[in-house]
């Protein structure tokens, strides 16, 4: 490594991509801002991180200071939600701007049980809809909307591709292993590769090489850089060894709280280093940067003030933790309460690129830049869940939240009672009926859950459900 943190071969990849356009990054980087007028784009999603697993959201034991120096730079929302309890559902909801139960691929979790299933190719997405605007796009980490020959990245609106179809593999051998069988999955575009490396590690790695190159370009830029960590399996930077013996990817008595504050603190330091190039190159200012997770956190997460977890509608299971920074609109400290959900970032960053949706009804989500440049006060949302699995509904008007989990439904004043204890539908009967009469309109506008929907179980016994 180079005293600055890059590479030598980073450096010189930088530096040459520069001088085959006679620019060097930061001449290139300010033609490219001068030209367009558009914000570059870097948007990191975490994997299954519980709201309050960085420090500047609440956790005590260990420290996350690369993502509280991006809070403290930028503007931290208090409210914000993930479309879904689990991977897949959330990331189709943040690459189409609409709620997954539109589509089938939005139905299920594990996609990859049915090959069928995937994000349709040539679709209006995130990524294809800026690349219409003249950006340059490049996806890095989890995919995991459907797999080749039928789907990817590449044929949803991302230039480049590196990292892995599936949902999630070991952090050494870049494997699914189910019942002792790997299946590798780590593609450079749509080709197999094998690399030696700590994934989180390698992931970071290729990013800064791709914001060389993009700092080498004349085109503004979408990065999205989707770490599969702290996903299981639950290995830190120093466990090559314990992937050897884990011959299941899901391994039920692996990880430890030690091993989850290692994998938490080793992707905090490699944001850092994301966040160090984007400003050595000159990129930071005009670049929003945001950060979030697909989902609420799993075993070892930290999820307080809330109760649930991943797989659950309970606050625990879909509130995250979101930061967004952008020097040029979005003042640094500040901590918004606006309601938000996974699918209202293409919306938003469309508007920040300057080129709003014209068609209300080509996104279900909201436009939130007003609030995050303080322009408007925060606005109220309906937002609605569901979840196959334990027959599980949600929706949240105002303050309040009808949930139905386990047969039984509930109100909750989500402000006043965060911990979703107080039981208010006898208190609020009118307040309660309306709002399990709206999810039900709701529903019927979406599409039905297949009947094997969130049934398959790796291990030929029980449910999806009975993992989370």
């Amino acid at each position: 490594m180079t005293t600055d943190g890059l590479s030598r071969r980073q450096v010189l990849a930088q530096a040459s991509a520069g001088a085959a356009l006679g620019l060097s990054p930061a001449a290139s980087a300010a033609t490219r801002t001068a030209r367009s007028g558009r914000p570059n784009i870097l948007f990191i999603l975490a994997d299954d991180l519980g709201y309050a697993d960085l420090s500047c959201y609440g956790r005590e034991d260990y420290a996350t200071p690369h993502l509280d120096g991006l809070a403290r730079d930028g503007l931290k929302l208090s409210q914000a939600y993930a479309n879904s309890s689990v991977c897949s559902p959330t990331r189709l909801a943040l690459i189409t701007g609409r709620y997954q139960y539109r589509l089938p691929a939005g139905l299920d979790e594990p996609l990859g049980r049915n090959l069928a299933l995937g994000l349709p190719p040539g679709g209006a997405t995130l990524p294809s809809r800026l690349r219409d605007l003249g950006y340059a796009t490049a996806l890095v980490g989890k995919w995991h909307l459907g797999t080749l020959p039928d789907f990817g990245p590449l044929k949803s609106g991302y230039d480049r591709f590196f990292g892995s179809y599936g949902g999630g593999v070991d952090y050494f051998t870049h494997a699914l292993t189910i019942r002792g069988v790997d299946t590798p999955d780590l593609f450079d575009g749509e080709t197999a590769v094998k690399r030696n490396g700590y994934l989180t590690d390698m992931l970071t790695d290729r990013a800064i090489d791709e914001l060389s190159r993009f700092a080498a370009g004349e085109a503004p830029f979408l990065l999205s850089l989707h770490y599969t960590s702290p996903h299981w399996p639950w290995e830190g930077p120093q466990d090559a060894a314990i992937a050897t013996s884990i011959r299941d990817s899901f391994h039920y008595d692996g990880g430890s709280a030690r091993t989850y504050a290692e994998m938490v603190t080793n992707l905090d330091g490699n944001i850092g280093r994301v966040l160090q190039a984007l400003a050595r190159m000159k990129l930071a200012r005009d670049t929003i940067v945001i950060f979030t997770s697909d989902n609420g956190g799993e075993r070892f997460s930290k999820n307080w003030p809330f109760t649930g977890m991943k797989g659950e509608l309970l606050e625990g299971g879909i509130r995250v933790p979101a930061i967004v920074r952008w020097p040029r609109r979005i003042r640094a400290g500040g901590v918004s309460a606006q309601v938000t959900a996974s699918m209202d970032w293409l919306p938003t960053l469309l508007a920040a690129a300057a080129a709003p949706l014209s068609d209300p009804a080509a996104t279900d989500g909201m436009n939130i830049l007003p609030m995050l440049t303080g322009e408007s006060a925060p606005a109220q949302r309906k937002l609605y869940w569901r979840h196959k699995a334990n027959d599980q509904s949600a929706m949240r008007d105002g303050d309040l939240k009808y949930l139905k989990l386990g047969g039984h439904d509930y109100l909750f004043d989500v402000a006043a009672d965060p911990r979703e204890r107080a039981n208010l539908k006898t208190h609020q009967p009118e307040r309660f009926a309306a709002m399990k009469q709206a999810f039900e309109d709701w529903n019927r506008t979406m599409l039905p859950y297949p009947a094997d929907a969130f049934s398959y179980d790796f291990h030929g016994k029980g449910t999806v459900a009975d993992r989370y």
